[in-house]
């Protein structure tokens, strides 16, 4: 077997830890984590994730930074694809939901600020409000276009983020699904009436103000 310096050269080890890290949040949970565990399972001494990481918290805030910025990627994609500012919202709002499901271990991380220590770790927040401000961006659109009034701006750009953010979690917890059952559908489609519903109030209450 290659040797641990020749295996992780040029920074590729802490490319590994955080893939490990991430793995074992998605098959133990995160109270998995830790930096012995982690190196233990990239194969590493114990002491060689403290090349990279000072602490346990410093890899989650790494992680959570990581999951960020693919979230926030996502976020510009499904807006670059749609055409107006309101079918950008809800495809931004799809995509979010879409990367709960995709990305389960980054999304469990990455609104735990006790775990990640923004405070500490500012890179993670960066990341976060990078994110953010992709969503505030498209609702600025709308107040240019005079489709919103400029005094809503910023409670609706939390009261999407809730929505989109809800979904998920209940995505993910089963309860979505559960539901969904219910009604005779699936929780794909029961997220995408959710979002389309919420777009459509929101259009007909600019179309009234």
């Amino acid at each position: 077997m290659p040797s641990t310096k020749d295996r992780y050269h040029h920074g590729a080890l802490r490319e590994e830890l955080l893939r490990v890290a991430l793995r074992l949040i998605e098959t133990e949970g995160l109270a998995a984590v830790s930096l012995r565990r982690v190196a233990r399972e990239a194969g590493v001494s114990p002491g060689a994730p403290y090349h990279h990481f000072a602490d346990r918290s410093a890899l989650l805030a790494a992680l959570s930074g990581q999951g960020f910025e693919v979230l926030g990627a996502r976020l510009a994609a499904a807006r670059a694809e749609a055409a107006t500012p309101l079918a950008r919202l809800t495809a931004m709002a799809d995509a979010y939901i879409r990367f709960a499901w995709d990305q389960p271990a980054h999304f469990r991380l990455m609104f735990r600020p006790e775990l990640s220590q923004p405070d500490k770790h500012p890179d993670a927040q960066q990341a976060a409000d990078a994110a953010y401000d992709i969503l505030s961006d498209t609702i600025a659109e709308l107040v240019a276009s005079r489709a919103l009034p400029a005094a809503q701006a910023d409670t609706l750009a939390v009261a999407f983020w809730s929505l989109a953010h809800g979904v998920a979690s209940l995505a993910l917890d089963g309860q979505l699904t559960k539901r969904a059952t219910q009604l005779g559908t699936d929780a794909q489609t029961l997220a995408d009436r959710i979002t389309h519903l919420f777009a459509g109030l929101m259009e007909s209450s600019a179309e009234t103000t």
